[in-house]
């Protein structure tokens, strides 16, 4: 594949030369950025704000939560300086309720229907209150809140340690089981730990809630553990009494335009991972202008970031309207409020470059034809020393051959407890058909999955 359009500018459009480079800002500014996005709730805070909620019968922000959780009920407590309770409440429905409550998109769940937004045009923040009620038992032992069953003998493989493999684990080690969790990965954790703007789990969240979580007992990680093959798989199912499936989407596609290989040009989900795993933000290179490509969370997060390490100019192109985009009001409101540029009905055709680098990207104009997209002959050139990716990933399904399992529009399919069409074998998270790529509902399918496998285990039981 080419990497040049002819003709091929050797600056940018503003005559200036790529600049990708670390240390674009001062340590203040770096410690600011990549701070808490919204800090914790001091006590007279979230009490002040809990009053605020009426405490609903068949509370509608319960239903809307993916996870079930009894928010009345937790609100109350904190209310009443029960955090303790409160938190069991919430770790009991959703036992990852510390990062959802940091990241979950409350303003299209819970939030969105609360009572108050219509009497007073501003919605209880259930997130954050939810947040400050799990914060205050993270630092105390899980066991003062849950107790694990006596144990049953049987030992569930799990392959992925994010949201939904956790959840799953966490449900059975307190059913009994003995679970082994495996991960790509050096560390567990999944999006949480991977896949998240840092500012949204600053102070390595995820590893604090993750650790909390292990330390109920009856889990083991294995990390730097991939499954590459069916053989693989089917090992797995042969060494434990059931396997749950929580691999993910870890497949990106190449966009497959002229240029694509030119240096500057990455995905956005190794941009964040690497964001995420380098304590020193300074260290991190950044170009002067950056396009993201994408309308989703990946997108959103990835261009944020580029801004807050010091890029002048941000640029996020969507090739569709607003209103179908994967991100949030919310969160392009975010975006545009941080600096980004969010620019709509514009398709990629090529990025341009000179000796090996990138210099600009160019854009077809789109339009709606019949429900269809189509190019309306315009063009637009962004200057770009950096190019995001942020275009979705899919199923890895080369390692499911001969798994007995069925596909459907790249995903597996499972019905809502996880159980798949071959024997022994659940699945969940991302990689299961359906859903709206939500962490809380990655831990959803974990819990289901869990009380689904421990039913198929232990028959004579009731859970």
């Amino acid at each position: 594949m080419s990497s040049t359009l002819s003709p091929a500018p050797t600056t940018g459009l503003d005559g200036s030369a790529p600049d990708i480079r670390a240390g674009r800002l001062s340590a203040a500014q770096y410690t600011q950025h990549f701070g808490d996005a919204a800090p914790l709730l001091t006590r007279t805070q979230a009490l002040v704000e809990a009053e605020r909620c009426l405490y609903c019968h068949d509370a509608p922000c319960a239903t809307a939560c993916p996870t079930g959780i009894d928010v009345p009920s937790f609100i109350r407590r904190i209310a009443e300086d029960n955090l303790r309770g409160a938190a069991k409440t919430i770790l009991e429905s959703n036992p990852l309720g510390g990062t959802c409550a940091r990241v979950c998109p409350t303003e299209v769940l819970c939030e969105q229907v609360c009572v108050r937004t219509t009497q007073q045009g501003k919605p209880v923040e259930i997130g954050r209150l939810q947040r400050y009620a799990v914060d205050a038992v993270m630092d105390k032992p899980v066991d003062a809140l849950f107790k694990r069953a006596a144990p049953t003998g049987q030992r569930i493989g799990i392959v992925g340690a994010g949201p939904a493999g956790l959840a799953c684990a966490f449900g059975l080690a307190r059913l009994g089981h003995e679970v082994v969790l495996h991960d790509a990965r050096p560390k567990g954790g999944g999006l949480n730990e991977y896949g998240l703007a840092s500012y949204k789990t600053a102070g390595g969240f995820a590893q604090r809630e993750l650790e909390w979580l292990m330390s109920l007992g009856g889990i083991t990680l294995r990390c730097d553990w991939r499954l590459d093959s069916a053989a693989q798989l089917q090992a797995l199912r042969s060494e434990f009494d059931a396997v749950y499936l929580a691999v993910g989407l870890t497949r990106t596609e190449p966009l497959g335009l002229p240029g694509e290989d030119l240096a500057g040009v990455r995905d956005a989900v190794d941009f964040i991972a690497e964001l995420l795993q380098t304590p020193d933000k300074a260290a991190l290179p950044i170009g002067r202008r950056v396009v993201v490509i994408g309308g989703g969370m990946t997108a959103i997060d990835a261009a944020v970031q580029s801004k807050l390490l010091g890029a002048e100019e941000v640029h996020m192109v969507y090739r569709r309207g607003p209103e179908t985009m994967g991100a949030s009001a919310a969160e392009q409101d975010w975006a545009q409020t941080n600096g980004v540029t969010i620019h709509h009905w514009l398709a990629p055709q090529a990025m341009i470059g000179d000796a090996g680098r990138l210099m600009a990207v160019r854009f077809a104009r789109q339009r709606l034809l019949d429900g269809k997209l189509v190019p309306d002959g315009t063009h637009e050139l962004f200057s770009a020393d950096m190019l995001l990716r942020a275009v979705g990933q899919k199923l890895d399904t080369r390692t499911l051959d001969g798994a007995g399992l069925t596909l459907q529009a790249g995903r597996i399919v499972a019905d809502a407890d996880g159980r798949t069409g071959a024997e022994g074998l659940w699945a969940g998270g991302d990689c299961r058909l359906g859903g709206r790529d939500l962490t809380v509902e990655a831990v959803e399918d974990g819990k289901r999955a869990a009380r689904s496998i421990h039913a198929s285990l232990s028959p004579s039981m009731h859970i």
